[in-house]
């Protein structure tokens, strides 16, 4: 499982996120940060930086933020 950025995101865009991850797998993106899911390790260390609460664990997507977890996949697919 990965965790997942959501729309909070795309209006705030923050980044304190980015500081705290231990494997550096959160990128910015044009609209919105990414976390790579083949790379996340679930610390959950961005969870309690995030302001906005945009970032959530992937089983836990409500079904109209499924989008953000393709979203990310097609960001990191493009690398």
């Amino acid at each position: 499982m990965a965790f997942v950025i959501t729309s909070p995101c795309m209006s705030e865009k923050s980044g304190e996120c980015v500081d705290v991850c231990p494997v550096d797998c959160i990128e910015e993106g044009e609209d919105q940060f990414y976390i790579n899911p083949n790379t996340c390790i679930d610390c959950g260390m961005c969870v309690m930086q995030c302001p906005v609460a945009a970032i959530v664990e992937e089983f836990d997507l409500t079904p109209a933020d499924e989008e953000y977890l393709k979203k990310a996949e097609q960001f990191f697919e493009n690398r």
